[in-house]
């Protein structure tokens, strides 16, 4: 089993800049892509960002495109997500995951792909 560890919320207000990490350790399993979601107040987890562990291939919400940077090292166990340009619709409880395969691009951002979990850092952009 692997543990995922996710820092670098915090509280900015609009345009600003954040830069989240999720550290991952435990089960060396090959994860086959990794990926940010994030859960606005009273709604449902939705997909950010996604990137696989081999090629590193990226694939964005519309909604993030061009503002959000999704990176990984592997050597450190650890992927980032760049955040800049933030708005208030950008307010959330950030997660990242992992995912044993993917099938598509798209499939980066789908939840249900994601078996693994970190506990959730908060985001929250003001006006």
């Amino acid at each position: 089993q692997v543990q995922l560890v996710e820092s670098g919320g915090g509280s900015v207000q609009t345009g600003g800049y954040l830069r989240l990490s999720c550290i991952m350790s435990g089960d060396t399993y090959p994860w086959r892509a990794m990926g940010w979601f994030r859960q606005p107040p009273g709604k449902e987890r939705e997909g950010v960002a996604g990137i696989t562990t081999d090629t590193g291939f990226t694939f964005y919400a519309d909604s993030v495109k061009g503002r959000f940077t999704i990176s990984r090292d592997n050597a450190k166990s650890t992927f980032y997500l760049q955040m800049r340009n933030l708005t208030p619709e950008d307010t959330a409880l950030y997660y990242c995951g992992t995912a044993p395969s993917v099938n598509g691009a798209r499939s980066l951002i789908e939840p249900a792909r994601y078996t693994e979990w970190g506990q959730g850092t908060q985001v929250t952009v003001s006006s």
